[in-house]
């Protein structure tokens, strides 16, 4: 019985609806374009979240990383800047994490400068990266072709080099770079292996692609980085560097070392060992020429960013369902202005104010639904297309469809039952003489 009631009220919603065929697709567009503005945006949203916790996770969340900033102009009594300049982390900074700082696994320090790389007939800019046999422990680099750098290769300083897959299809293209010589500011490097390429990510307007404390060389942007003994790297290109700069006349600066990473044991100690190298360093380095970012920090604080910009975004997307709900009230109290007559008979005939009620909220859960469903279809097209071109991350999830079709659907019901009520409310007499 009930059953064939609900069927009986569903088509006759359908009839009512298919009748003003115009109106309700009008109607039924607001909540199509508020479930797919919902869904769309908290996809583009969570796609945003989790690219940057992605590129954080790539730092390592038990890693430690201090880098050399340059610090403020030191200026004589005269006014005149100082001619050499002596700044930055050193090979005696990576010697006292080793040994004052307990829970260390490994440490990773490098010297990073930009340079021009030729192979034969073909340059590009790259990132110099002098470092340590271990570094692709405490990174998420994997060795591709060849091999990384050993042991053998920073005691004899051999001129040997790793490129990164950037470069391989920046200079190589249809050569197989492995055994292949490129030149280096005037000395050639034998290509023993290549890795994957590590993603920049960028930190407090930083990125850590450059993370010297030199100006950067003419060249434009770098192509990838080619990874080199840091003996070898100290024995040729030295640690001192000429610094042009307009109004100002040239310096002399001496850095040692542009980052050292600090790995530990386990996660939890992270936060212990941070403290410890901020004091360290405090005590050593008596200018401001240090940065301690801490990946798991970065990786908390995205998270929340992405929790209130989820909220932002849901919020804004959530007034045009509203909006569409009105519209569905609107309608529907026309509609029962325009059926007094039709509820005054039905009345007359022995229908309760219940039976009224479900007709007119079940052709506006019927408005609802169908907007729905279609908004659901739109919305998961839409971040398809942002992806593909702006190159964007979109991440759509089953809960954000819920939420979309949930939030409709208590809209539908909310802004449905005033005018339903109202027309189950209506005195049939009244109703009957209704023109």
């Amino acid at each position: 019985m009930f059953l064939f009631r609900l069927k009986r009220t569903i088509r006759l919603g359908i009839k009512s609806l298919w009748m003003h065929r115009l109106r309700s697709m009008l109607t039924v567009l607001g909540i199509i374009f508020g479930v797919s503005s919902v869904i769309a945006m908290l996809a583009i949203g969570e796609g945003a979240s989790q690219d940057a916790q992605e590129k954080i996770a790539r730092l390592g969340s038990r890693n430690i990383i201090i880098k050399t900033t340059k610090p403020p102009e030191d200026q004589s009594a005269t006014g005149q800047r100082q001619m050499m300049k002596e700044y930055g982390l050193t090979y005696a900074d990576a010697e006292r994490f080793q040994d004052g700082i307990p829970n260390v696994r490994i440490i990773v320090p490098s010297r990073r400068f930009s340079q021009e790389a030729q192979y034969r007939n073909r340059r590009a800019s790259i990132e110099i990266v002098g470092t340590v046999p271990w570094h692709p422990d405490i990174s998420a680099m994997k060795v591709k072709f060849g091999r990384f750098i050993v042991s053998n290769d920073m005691q004899y300083k051999e001129g040997i080099c790793v490129v990164d897959e950037r470069v391989v299809k920046e200079l190589f293209r249809f050569d197989e770079p492995i055994g292949q010589n490129i030149k280096l500011a005037g000395d050639y490097y034998r290509v023993v292996g290549v890795v994957t390429e590590q993603s920049n990510t960028n930190t407090s307007g930083n990125n850590f692609g450059n993370q010297s404390g030199e100006a950067p060389k003419a060249g434009g942007a770098k192509t990838g980085c080619v990874y080199i003994p840091i003996t070898t790297v100290k024995g040729r290109f030295g640690e001192m560097s000429l610094q042009v700069s307009s109004g100002a006349g040239a310096s002399i600066e001496r850095v040692e070392l542009q980052e050292i990473i600090v790995q530990v044991q386990q996660v939890e100690e992270v936060m212990p060992t941070r403290q410890n190298v901020q004091t360290m360093m405090t005590r050593f380095h008596k200018k401001n020429d240090f940065e301690i970012i801490v990946p798991l920090e970065l990786m908390k604080q995205a998270k929340e960013i992405q929790r209130i910009f989820t909220i932002v975004l849901g919020s804004i997307a959530a007034i045009s369902l509203i909006v569409g709900g009105i519209g569905i009230m609107n309608i529907m109290l026309a509609t029962v202005s325009e059926r007094t007559r039709e509820i005054g008979i039905r009345r007359a005939l022995g229908a309760k104010k219940r039976d009224i009620v479900v007709q007119f909220l079940s052709e506006t859960l019927l408005l609802t639904f169908i907007g729905g469903i279609c908004g659901i279809a739109l919305g998961m097209v839409i971040p398809y297309f942002v992806s593909q071109f702006s190159q964007m991350k979109t991440v759509i999830t089953l809960s954000s469809l819920i939420l979309a079709f949930g939030i409709s659907a208590i809209v539908g019901i909310t802004f449905g039952l005033y005018p339903a009520y109202r027309a189950a409310n209506m005195d049939p007499i009244e109703s009957l003489r209704h023109e």
